[in-house]
């Protein structure tokens, strides 16, 4: 049996930066992946998974090493972010409001995925087993358990970073709190006649949302928001009726394009109702999910990340038992409190968004007019944005 201080279960974006910060707090860590991720070539199309990296997580992702290889594959920056329903109601978050050269970037999940592989081979206190998934897992009072092959792991804790269908969620038999909304989401890579863009922007409609998120060189990630009717019929298309489709209902200002590629998925909500169950505790999508309309996912999980090997590493340090309860709950309260913050925010965001009457538009655009002017307060939402 191999013994190690902490396992984790699933080496996608959340899992592999927890790898890195535990291992730089001195922890020797096990991570299990089934699915090696293909290597990075500048020729491959880009991924249709995207994620808007926040400034927090940007610096996390240097200090564990993965921000210098991210940068060496491909990235786009982004220094403006716009939004509105009615032309003259648009707020634009401008990143040199705040002395800042930009708000964030769009990078691919897989190239995130890649730039923390590579920081993970750097720490000879991480071993890395990919090809294949457990074929048990357990705990006991002595420890949690994962059988991958002929291999037996042990560790003091089992990280669950496994989505959010997490396999060691069902095992801590840690119930969920959630709910699918209305919408379905069309995703569409496209490469649009204007060089790299520097600004995201997103037009609320009637039957939902439609965004753009600026991707390396002439590209672009459209985000259409509808009903799961609609975006079957979608996807249903061809390129040309799809190119016609998304030129009648996105704004002007998209511009001329080409398609590349497409996909689509359901939104979902949900919660864990508690964060660890004995020696088992969940991170990332496997303890929250959220709307993603304002592209917040991974950065809570990279809070997530941040929150717990500051909790363990700080009790290592103190000569606490780092593996107790008492010291997993200052991970829970400090993390559950955050997420269910920005869910609910979204949710309240999400709604007052969704309804098309008229008292609730003329409420709701003036509220956008008024936040364009709001000075501080609107200098307050870009920091709480960027995770400053």
């Amino acid at each position: 049996m191999e013994q190690y201080d902490i396992l984790i279960l699933g080496a996608g974006m959340v899992g592999a930066a927890s790898a890195c910060a535990l291992a730089r707090r001195g922890f020797s860590v096990a991570i299990v992946e089934a699915h090696t991720p293909q290597p990075y070539a500048p020729e491959q199309p880009l991924d249709l998974r995207v994620s808007a990296i926040s400034a927090a997580s940007e610096r996390l992702l240097d200090e564990l090493g993965a921000w210098a290889p991210i940068e060496a594959m491909r990235l786009a920056p982004y220094q403006q972010l716009a939004t509105w329903e009615w032309e003259r109601s648009e707020v634009c978050f401008d990143a040199a409001e705040l002395n800042h050269s930009h708000l964030g970037h769009i990078v691919e999940n897989r190239i995130v995925q890649l730039g923390l592989w590579q920081a993970m081979a750097n720490h000879a206190n991480i071993t890395l087993l990919t090809g294949e998934a457990p074929s048990a897992l357990w705990q006991d009072e002595e420890g949690a358990y994962l059988t991958v092959g002929e291999r037996t792991l042990k560790g003091r804790l089992l990280l669950g970073c496994d989505g959010a269908r997490s396999r060691v969620r069902e095992v801590a038999r840690i119930g969920l709190t959630g709910w699918q909304y209305r919408h379905h989401c069309l995703a569409v890579n496209i490469t649009t006649a204007m060089p790299q863009q520097a600004i995201t922007w997103q037009a609320f409609t009637p039957s939902g949302p439609r965004a753009f998120l600026p991707l390396p060189g002439p590209h672009g990630s459209l985000v259409w928001y509808d009903s799961p009717e609609k975006v079957a019929a979608l996807m249903r298309m061809d390129d040309a009726e799809l190119k016609a489709a998304i030129q009648h209902a996105f704004p002007e200002r998209l511009g001329e394009f080409e398609i590349n590629g497409r996909g689509s998925f359901p939104l979902t909500r949900q919660h864990a109702q508690h964060y660890f169950a004995d020696r088992l505790v969940l991170l990332g999508d496997a303890a929250h999910t959220i709307n993603p309309l304002a592209g917040q996912g991974v950065n809570l999980g990279f809070k997530d990340v941040a929150e717990l090997a500051g909790v363990l590493g700080q009790a290592l340090d103190c000569g606490e038992a780092w593996d107790e309860a008492k010291v997993l709950n200052r991970y829970q309260c400090r993390r559950r409190r955050d997420n269910l913050l920005m869910q609910s925010t979204m949710d309240l965001f999400y709604t007052l968004f969704s309804n098309d009457r008229l008292p609730f538009k003329l409420a709701r655009n003036l509220g956008l007019m008024a936040a364009q002017n709001a000075g501080p307060v609107k200098t307050q939402v870009m920091r709480y944005a960027m995770g400053l």
